[in-house]
């Protein structure tokens, strides 16, 4: 019987498995032989995970399309079931503690539909006629080509080790640090091995006829990075400007939201035939090396975004991809604060402004708890809106409250690496900072698809009464009077004003808000 092509179906995430949920994830070894003439891949994976009690079932989830051939749990052969994307292996009572889970798979894993979107792999060719392939799974999960926990709350503590091995000639980019290479046969095993804890979407990697440009950077804190650039030989002369860029953009992220998070690996980007992604220490890009100018400068919006995720994504983790705007919504406004340094608070305003434009106010934010990717991406506005919200709550605390809280939620050890996020959290860490609860603030704006209604109401010669008729709590509004800003907190029952003209309200834009005047 032909297997079923279709993978549209598979989103990460969701409700976490009662299986799954006694499982803690510590380490994956990856061993695969890629036969890129017939799109397939074989090899195995070894899991190493904790057991927080005793089992008859351990879960692992795996796409259907590869085939799992012998399983061994701690070096002794282990029965299996596999089906609807899963590896149920049974035979025996898995006792609490650590166990090492040795899978031996292959097959032809799915086609990339529109990647990076809908995941998978892409078998392409550059240019030159040289192979060129890609992996994306960020939809999907890394169950798309390895056997692993399919499920944001949980990231291999100890790293992952990847020996990857592919025709002679080519090369390949991935996570953390090339350990070595090794060539036999007419084929090269490139061993990659990251010292940190990574999310399944970022365990990928990448193939082609690659130049590797280096260069070092400097942080914020005194260490030395390196940085690599797996760039198409064919594109090598584009190497030196995308490096300089990044070195430029480092300072900018860094400015914000404190030391690069991957100093003991790289700054690594690879080139890849598909719209970049956030892939931890090889972030991928293709932009076409197009640049469009920002206050004189050359900006990539692909390349920054994608780094920006290295903090927003990468080491401040959602715990649940409910939670998928704080990645996404506080990446993309950093490309706002970028305007910023760049062009000004001109470009600052422009980009935000754009932003405001942009939201479809279809679903709220945050729409529940445990939810797959599908569930939070689709139809949400958790870029533009997840941006805007950042704007509006910079206001509401004002500079000196809300960039130090910015940073401590990209530092605090409390917030990153190991230990994942919700928006409660955020809130949390937030209020914290600002002395008083700002529940009720994250709750309109990330839990429901509401604008602030102001009413302005004349009630006598030049007296007027401004109102928030859907009032969640007091905020504070610029308010124009007689052509003068004042900056005012509108309560409960509204504030009272003397005016010869009817007031302007919050006339930067602080707000998603609609001004009736009565």
């Amino acid at each position: 019987m032909a297997q079923n092509l279709d993978i549209s179906y598979m989103s990460s995430g969701g409700k976490l498995k009662p299986l799954q949920a006694i499982m803690d994830i510590r380490h994956y070894t990856i061993n695969m032989d890629v036969d890129i003439a017939n799109k397939s891949i074989h090899g195995n994976t070894v899991v190493t995970l904790n057991l927080s009690k005793h089992t008859d079932t351990i879960l692992l989830d795996l796409v259907h399309l590869l085939t799992v051939a012998k399983i061994k749990v701690d070096n002794k052969p282990a029965t299996f079931t596999q089906g609807d994307d899963k590896i149920f292996i049974t035979g025996t009572n898995f006792k609490e503690g650590t166990h090492s889970v040795d899978i031996l798979y292959g097959g032809n894993p799915p086609i990339a539909v529109r990647a990076p979107w809908f995941g998978g792999f892409i078998w392409g060719k550059d240019r030159s006629g040289n192979d060129w392939i890609s992996i994306n799974c960020q939809k999907e999960g890394g169950r798309l080509w390895f056997p692993c926990k399919d499920h944001p709350s949980d990231e291999p503590n100890e790293g992952v080790d990847m020996n990857i091995t592919v025709p002679k000639g080519l090369s390949v980019a991935g996570p953390g640090l090339l350990q070595k290479v090794t060539t036999k046969n007419n084929k090269s095993t490139f061993s990659w091995k990251t010292n940190y804890t990574i999310s399944n979407y970022c365990v990928v990697f990448n193939i082609g006829k690659y130049f590797v440009a280096k260069d070092t950077y400097t942080t914020i804190d005194g260490n030395k990075v390196p940085i690599e650039f797996y760039v198409l030989e064919e594109d090598s002369a584009q190497a030196k400007k995308v490096i300089e860029t990044k070195i430029r953009d480092s300072k900018i992220l860094e400015k914000y939201f404190g030391e690069y998070p991957w100093v003991k690996e790289k700054i690594g980007i690879a080139e890849v035939p598909n719209s970049g992604m956030e892939h931890q220490t090889m972030i991928t890009f293709n932009n076409k090396f197009e640049y469009r100018k920002v206050g004189g400068h050359d900006y990539s919006d692909n390349l920054f975004h994608e780094y920006a995720h290295e903090w927003w994504a990468n080491k401040v983790t959602n715990k649940d991809w409910a939670h998928m705007w704080i990645q996404e919504g506080i990446g993309t406004y950093a490309e706002a604060l970028c305007m910023y340094e760049l062009g000004g608070q001109e470009a600052y305003n422009e980009m935000i402004a754009n932003h405001k434009k942009s939201i479809k106010y279809i679903k709220p934010l945050v729409g529940g708890e445990e939810l797959s990717e599908d569930e939070t991406y689709a139809k949400n506005d958790i870029y533009v809106k997840g941006s805007f919200f950042m704007h509006s709550l910079r206001y509401v605390l004002g500079e000196e409250i809300f960039f130090p809280a910015l940073k401590k939620l990209a530092t605090d050890p409390a917030t990153t690496y190991d230990n994942f996020v919700t928006s409660t959290d955020v809130e949390q860490l937030f209020s914290k900072a600002a002395g008083y609860s700002l529940k009720p603030f994250f709750d309109f704006y990330l839990r429901t698809t509401n604008v602030i209604e102001v009413s302005v109401k004349e009630t006598g010669y030049q007296q007027y009464l401004i109102k928030v008729n859907n009032y969640f709590m007091d905020l504070p509004f610029d308010i124009l009077i007689n052509g003068k800003k004042e900056k005012l907190v509108i309560g409960k029952d509204g504030i009272k004003i003397k005016s010869n003209l009817p007031p302007t309200i919050d006339p930067v834009g602080y707000y998603l808000k609609k001004v009736t005047i009565q």
